[in-house]
């Protein structure tokens, strides 16, 4: 079949097939991690203990989103933006770092500023699936 095509329209085909495989292949791996993630969050009252994967008390923790970034060809794994005006609750948690909450009845509200310990979910997710990765390409150009 490729004879026939000519050289330039057959590199054009290999090189579209690879791109496709790489998509797929990548929000495949991006899927695994997202699982592997929301799998080790538990949804319960009490705290985790720093270095272990964080509770999920209201169950937000637990949205993680993928999505494939065709500008630089890889796939963006993570929880979600959680709506608040201040803070930064997810990434906090990943490696620690300091979080601002609000405190107080509705009224006399302040913020507080909190040292949060690190209770990473990501990055642990990722090293769990990290050896399937390269048996997801086997066969994947037909």
């Amino acid at each position: 079949k490729l004879k026939a095509m000519g050289v330039p329209q057959a590199r054009d085909k290999v090189v579209r097939e690879a791109d496709k495989a790489t998509r797929a292949n990548l929000s495949k791996a991006g899927a695994f991690v997202r699982t592997a993630a929301r799998s080790s969050i538990r949804k319960r009252k009490s705290i985790s203990a720093p270095g272990s994967p964080p509770s999920s008390h209201t169950g937000l923790l637990r949205q993680i989103f993928f999505g494939w970034d065709s500008q630089s060809r890889t796939v963006v794994v993570g929880p979600m933006r959680l709506n608040q005006k201040i803070g930064n609750a997810p990434e906090a948690l990943e490696r620690s770092g300091i979080s601002e909450i609000m405190t107080g009845p509705r009224r006399k509200r302040r913020r507080r500023r909190i040292r949060v310990h690190a209770r990473p979910f990501m990055a642990p997710a990722l090293k769990q699936e990290a050896p399937k990765f390269p048996g997801l390409w086997a066969n994947s150009i037909k």
